[in-house]
């Protein structure tokens, strides 16, 4: 089966809340946003991120928006005053989760934003 990079049908911004990081995610369309309400549950979230030391994960629904709100508990190693990692506040989380890969829905199509 083909794979793309989550980017092509979201885009995610990340950040700190003390010791814990959130990552927004919106889907570009309705069916991305259906698609991926299948795909980024908790679990899969917290297996992609388990190398930070996350503990829980919870997520919140953003229907009207097509988005999601993860809260990665424990994943900034103290947070940004006293983590000693290169993203205390983590930026990045985002970018890395834009930047896996999925499995390719067959209607692709439908999920990437319109030119």
């Amino acid at each position: 089966m083909n794979t793309i990079r989550l980017v092509e049908i979201a885009h995610a911004r990340s950040g700190d809340k003390g010791n814990h990081s959130n990552i927004g995610v919106v889907a570009y369309t309705a069916a991305g946003f259906e698609h991926l309400r299948q795909l980024l549950t908790p679990e899969w979230i917290a297996e992609r991120f388990k190398s930070l030391g996350v503990t829980r994960v919870d997520r919140f629904e953003l229907p009207k928006i097509h988005a999601f709100n993860f809260l990665l508990y424990d994943a900034l190693a103290g947070g940004a005053s006293r983590s000693l990692r290169i993203d205390t506040q983590g930026k990045l989380l985002s970018t890395a989760l834009l930047d896996m890969t999925i499995d390719e829905p067959a209607n692709l199509a439908a999920m990437r934003p319109s030119a």
